[in-house]
């Protein structure tokens, strides 16, 4: 595997962490509010619960709290930021960026800061721009704060079991940091195909479709998915970026430690991995505890992974990413040793909902 470096400097994760808003609602209930048999949603998703943000708490707000507790797990205080990268697509407002409205809110004043827009795959695209950045950084700081987060509650038509059962509201972080060799984060591998931008979208409130009465009245601000197209997406892209990761890094699948993948549907993910050459074992998945929260879907996979399961050094992990765009990533990486104990022992999230 590739490292990325500059002058024989590696980066890593150096700490992970999440946030979800209080409100918590049960399959079983919003089945229920569907109209379906109570063990719907669960069936066919796998989809426990999803957590739905207060009134007045955007995109920013969980994000912010999602940057804090990664700060704490990598033993860093906001000061020490060079760079903030933030994905969602549902941000506070169209402009300006959500990422400057969370270097406000956690006083990070150092931190240059910017939004991706790849849906969910922002995460993984985030992760690039952060390495490149940090890359060509001389006698800046040498710490990065990736974030995925959505309020896709805003943006969802009740009436629609196509996205109304999958959808939910959270925040996940990661700080990227520099590793010694031979840890880090190895070649980003990116993609996108803009002809199938139609097959999941908020299609009014830009440019295009400006905010009237009539996008308002054709809930035209509401996420519409054709949901037979995106699972035939999904059920051909994990496994082909599984395979293309392992093929570029000279392994097998079964070499991997980890594979974190995005989950809008734990049930369909989790039963693609004997066509990806993997065991199940080998997959973290977290979405039966949140839903699809986009973004935030993978690194909070990935920060529950951590925190549970554990990672050890060297141990490979692979982060696979899809989405809206149609977007799609893969990256590989060294996990490396941990870092100095944090200032603040960091509380999990979730438990912000018990």
């Amino acid at each position: 595997m590739t490292e990325q470096s500059f002058d024989g400097r590696r980066w890593a994760i150096r700490g992970t962490g999440a946030y979800l808003p209080g409100r918590r609602v049960g399959s079983e209930d919003l089945s229920r509010a569907m109209g379906l048999d109570p063990g719907w949603i669960e069936a066919r998703t796998g989809i426990r619960h999803r957590h739905v943000a207060a009134a007045g708490q955007a995109a920013s707000d969980l994000a912010a709290g999602a940057a804090r507790d990664a700060l704490e797990r990598a033993g860093l205080r906001p000061a020490d930021l060079g760079l903030i990268v933030l994905g969602t697509s549902t941000p506070d407002e169209l402009g300006p960026s959500t990422a400057c409205r969370v270097q406000a809110l956690i006083g990070a004043r150092r931190a240059a800061a910017f939004d991706v827009a790849a849906a969910c795959t922002g995460f993984v695209y985030g992760l690039q721009a952060a390495v490149g950045w940090l890359s060509t950084q001389r006698g800046g700081s040498p710490y990065a704060l990736v974030i995925g987060v959505e309020v896709y509650s805003r943006f969802l038509n009740g009436r629609d079991r196509a996205t109304a059962a999958l959808f939910g509201d959270g925040a996940s972080a990661a700080v990227v940091g520099p590793a010694p060799a031979p840890y880090g984060i190895g070649t980003v591998a990116l993609g996108s195909d803009g002809s199938r931008a139609g097959d999941v979208l908020i299609p009014a409130g830009g440019s295009r479709a400006p905010a009237s009465a009539g996008t308002l009245a054709g809930l035209g601000h509401t996420i519409h998915m054709d949901g037979r197209a995106v699972r035939d997406f999904i059920a051909d892209i994990f496994p082909r970026l599984v395979a293309e990761a392992a093929d570029a890094a000279g392994i097998k699948p079964s070499d991997l430690a980890l594979v974190v993948p995005h989950q809008p549907n734990p049930r369909l993910v989790a039963s693609l991995a004997a066509d990806a050459g993997l065991d199940p074992s080998q997959l973290a998945i977290a979405g039966h505890e949140v839903g699809n929260i986009g973004a935030a879907s993978l690194p909070y996979a990935l920060d529950r992974a951590v925190r549970t399961r554990g990672v050890e050094p060297g141990e490979l992990v692979l982060l696979a990413g899809f989405g809206a765009g149609l977007t799609w990533g893969h990256v590989l990486i060294t996990w490396p040793p941990p870092t100095a104990p944090p200032r603040v022992p960091a509380r999990h999230p979730a438990a912000l909902a018990t």
